[in-house]
């Protein structure tokens, strides 16, 4: 008789021995698998989520950040037109954008 290896995945749990004596004589082979329970939800319900949320938490810092950071620009370069133009006039009125170094 030729020899064979025990069909499927659960094949390396069963005992060489039992397996073919099972095949020489015709008997069933009879595989108990014990399972658990799982109590709870599984990590990966969870992570996901959390990914997700973590995600979008970067990215509205990174949009708050370039915000202040284009306020910062802004007020930056006003200044530098203010002090460089000096007094606006437009139809009479006069608007001084920044003091006089006196």
């Amino acid at each position: 008789m030729a020899h064979r290896d025990p069909p499927g995945i659960i094949a390396p749990h069963i005992p060489a021995d039992a397996y073919r004596r099972a095949e020489a004589t015709g008997q069933p082979v009879v595989i108990v698998v014990h399972t658990t329970d799982q109590s709870g939800r599984p990590l990966r319900n969870y992570l996901f989520p959390l990914a997700i949320a973590g995600a979008g938490a970067m990215g509205v810092f990174g949009l708050v950040a370039a915000f202040v950071a284009l306020l910062d620009f802004a007020a930056h370069t006003a200044i530098a037109i203010g002090s460089v133009a000096g007094p606006l006039g437009i139809g009479g009125i006069t608007l001084r954008l920044a003091r006089p170094k006196h």
